[in-house]
């Protein structure tokens, strides 16, 4: 690969002409315009990771959307639902909710495997329940039937 050689040009006005100068930098500019433009490529594949990350994490909270659900908002929360429409991250409100409910969820979601812990045990319990206070007629009614 060809080293890329950093030339400044000065341009100096002299009666009637214009005159073109080439302006040798120093080491240290030459470097430090290098060093630059190396941060500003590794910004930029930054940028473009977090690009595709986002847009395949928005991909994944989108696919699947078969269920529908009517929810009511606060002007808050519908402002944010907008500023993702108009940002052109999704397509409509619908997508931004559905967006950000889904990031709730992976955000949340040591406390959403408690809870399901807990509403499985809440389950057997209501079975227990149910078959201890059945009574005796009822039995007796089924069997019959």
């Amino acid at each position: 690969m060809e080293e890329e050689k950093i030339v400044d040009v000065e341009v100096v006005e002299e009666e009637e002409a214009v005159v073109v100068e080439e302006v040798s930098p120093s080491r240290e500019e030459a470097d430090a315009a290098k060093e630059s433009a190396k941060s500003t490529a590794t910004t930029l594949k930054d940028a473009l990771k977090q690009a595709e990350t986002f847009a395949q994490t928005l991909g994944e909270a989108l696919q699947g959307r078969g269920n529908v659900v009517m929810v009511r908002v606060n002007d808050e929360a519908l402002a944010h639902l907008d500023m993702l429409v108009e940002a052109e991250v999704t397509k409509s409100r619908s997508e931004s909710a559905a967006f950000l409910i889904n990031e709730g969820i992976r955000a949340n979601e040591a406390l959403f495997t408690r809870i399901s812990a807990i509403t499985d045990k809440i389950a057997v319990l209501r079975e227990q329940l149910r078959k201890e206070v059945k009574l005796p007629s009822q039995d007796d009614k089924s069997e019959a039937e």
